[in-house]
């Protein structure tokens, strides 16, 4: 019998369901891969606002990575909302120590309705500590701002943050450009090349959870063998084709179709 692939997601849950661990695992789901889950907090969030949010203590944290790990393991490993810098830091021990070598990091500062979910204090620890261990990070344009410390103006601006961020450590890096008007075109720095992944502007609201999952999905290519590069195209093929099939659910930014291939 042919071994399924694996993939852990570490983040934060979303009550709502249309980002955090539960699109995580969705979308592992969706790509052919099993999933398993560390959650760091529990955010109580609807598809407009996050109306709280409590930390898990480290040691429950690095509790659920050894319980998946000693026994399940993995093929790679994302990770989405980690709020403080101890987190980070446990986290980033609990990587070295299972000794994990394929790492997905979507640097998670601010909700889709503006709540921040990563403490000031925090970034750099993210920026110092877990992308040095990346694979590829995959922050959208106003996160990958904080993780340079200025802005991005256009498609230029991109490329060269995305070099910037391989500077510091990652393998690569994928700048998203969701957040500048045109087409909406993903830049992807592997090291040595720089790739466009371009798709059709899709004008909806249903747009929560969109770099959980994008993510999340680059994560499930990695498991299965693919190249960053494969990896990235699919997810950017699935996150556009699950937004051009979401449902409009709740008042605010409604979630991703995650599973539009089986049907209305």
């Amino acid at each position: 019998m042919k071994a399924v692939a694996r993939a852990m997601t570490i983040a934060g849950s979303d009550s709502g369901g249309g980002a955090g661990i539960q699109a995580d695992l969705k979308s592992f789901a969706a790509m052919g891969v099993y999933g398993t889950s560390v959650i760091t907090a529990v955010t109580a969030q609807n598809t407009r606002e996050v109306r709280g949010v409590v930390e898990l203590p480290t040691a429950a944290i690095g509790s659920q990575i050894d319980a998946v790990i000693s026994d399940i393991g993995t093929d790679v490993v994302k990770t989405g909302m980690l709020s403080s810098s101890a987190i980070i830091e446990m986290v980033v021990a609990k990587l070295k120590e299972h000794e994990i070598d394929m790492l997905v990091v979507d640097p998670v500062m601010v909700a889709k309705g503006g709540d921040r979910l990563l403490e000031e204090e925090a970034v750099d620890a993210l920026r110092t500590q877990l992308l040095p261990l990346a694979t590829v990070v995959t922050p959208n344009i106003p996160e990958a701002e904080v993780l340079v410390g200025h802005k991005i103006n256009d498609m230029d601006d991109m490329k060269e943050v995305a070099k910037e961020i391989v500077k510091m450590g990652a393998s690569s890096a994928v700048v998203k450009g969701g957040h500048l008007k045109g087409p909406a075109t993903d830049i992807l720095y592997d090291g040595h090349d720089v790739k466009a992944f371009s798709s059709q502007r899709i004008s909806t609201m249903n747009t929560h959870g969109t770099g959980c999952t994008f993510a999340s999905a680059t994560a499930a290519g990695l498991a299965k063998g693919k190249t960053v590069r494969d990896s990235v195209g699919a997810a950017k093929k699935y996150v556009t084709d699950a937004i051009r099939h979401a449902h409009s659910i709740g008042h605010g930014h409604g979630p991703l179709n995650h599973f539009y291939m089986l049907g209305e």
